[in-house]
């Protein structure tokens, strides 16, 4: 039985076009600026999210944590939503790292209002720390995969900016957000001072991430890369993926907003298992059971369908270019069969 994985889109493998350009990559010492092929890579992302410069990094935490030591000095304040990636799925890395205070706003489903920014924004006062960044996610990851609306980002933005905030975006899976909305990633980015991208999720490369901002938070950014040990030597052979990716795998992801449709349809359809399909924006379907998530997971990982419990009841499902059509049918199957035979039922 053939095993289907919708833990995460961080699954894929390198296709044979990617692998060939790995192969063939123009490569130099990158730490003294003479990769050749990770330049071509800065300077393209950089262009595509209308910002001034990027360094490249091994892996998007890497590049959301950089960009916090970039902005903020120990004492400081970062304001996010509660289930942002940099509070959730960092290990803890910005006390750890920075000595930087998580101020962390319930949002909707990741989104928050500017109402809410200017709320949290602490007073000057000796016994509080400094707010002095924004950070955002786009998609959002625990909230379903939420696409930031433009006009709501823009607000939020401005509102941070009245409180002279400097606005960090962690767009792990920006283009996912540009191919739902239908609108160029710089919508979002440009209006930020950094912004991380993410190469190994749906757009498929091995490894690597990217932070684009201003110049100046960039040279800062490139001497923490540094001290973190993320400056890599002949990274041209990682670049060479993530150009490939940036290059040919942006549009596809399609292909997966429409899988994660399919599969929550799907899903929906089975009794005893709900699917809120209006919340359904991109390449995750969450999908709420009857038991226990960790023993949704287990049972179904039993049938070959791997995916991740989230919260008590909950389950994961991202759909990626390693996925096809035949995948998602036959995955269906499988977790109806489940609740059928009564593995699945309470």
């Amino acid at each position: 039985m053939k095993p289907i994985d919708f833990r995460s889109d961080t699954v894929t493998k390198p296709t044979p076009a990617m692998r060939r350009l790995i192969a063939e990559a123009d490569v130099g010492d990158d730490v003294y600026g003479e990769d050749p092929t990770v330049r071509r890579l800065e300077e393209q992302v950089a262009e595509r999210l209308g910002l001034e410069a990027a360094v490249f990094v091994p892996s998007g935490t890497q590049a959301n944590q950089i960009a916090i030591g970039a902005h903020c000095r120990t004492g400081d304040e970062v304001l996010t939503e509660a289930g942002s990636h940099i509070i959730q799925y960092e290990g803890g890395a910005v006390p750890a790292l920075w000595g930087v205070q998580p101020g962390p706003i319930a949002g909707e489903r990741g989104l928050m209002s500017p109402e809410q920014v200017t709320a949290a924004v602490r007073e000057d006062n000796i016994h509080n720390p400094r707010t002095r960044l924004l950070s955002l996610e786009n998609t959002h990851n625990r909230g379903g995969g939420t696409v930031w609306p433009v006009e709501r980002f823009r607000a939020v933005v401005a509102a941070g900016r009245a409180a002279g905030l400097a606005v960090h975006l962690d767009g792990a899976r920006l283009f996912n957000a540009e191919v739902a909305l239908g609108v160029p990633a710089s919508t979002w980015a440009k209006l930020t001072d950094s912004t991380s991208v993410c190469f190994s999720k749906g757009l498929g490369a091995p490894v690597g991430s990217a932070l684009a901002g201003r110049a100046d938070v960039i040279r800062e950014a490139r001497r923490l890369r540094k001290r973190l040990g993320g400056g890599m030597r002949q990274a041209g052979l990682l670049a060479a993926a993530a150009l490939y990716a940036l290059e040919n795998h942006v549009t596809r992801l399609a292909e997966d907003h429409a899988n994660a449709r399919r599969l929550g349809e799907g899903l929906a359809r089975i009794p005893g298992v709900r699917v809120d399909l209006g919340l359904v924006e991109t390449n995750m379907v969450f999908a709420e059971f009857s038991k226990p998530a960790s023993e949704v997971a287990r049972v179904l990982a039993a049938r070959g369908v791997l995916a991740n419990g989230m919260g008590a009841s909950a389950v994961r499902f991202v759909c990626h270019l390693d996925v096809s059509v035949a995948d998602i049918d036959d995955a269906v199957s499988r977790v109806r069969s489940a609740v059928e035979d009564g593995a699945l039922r309470p």
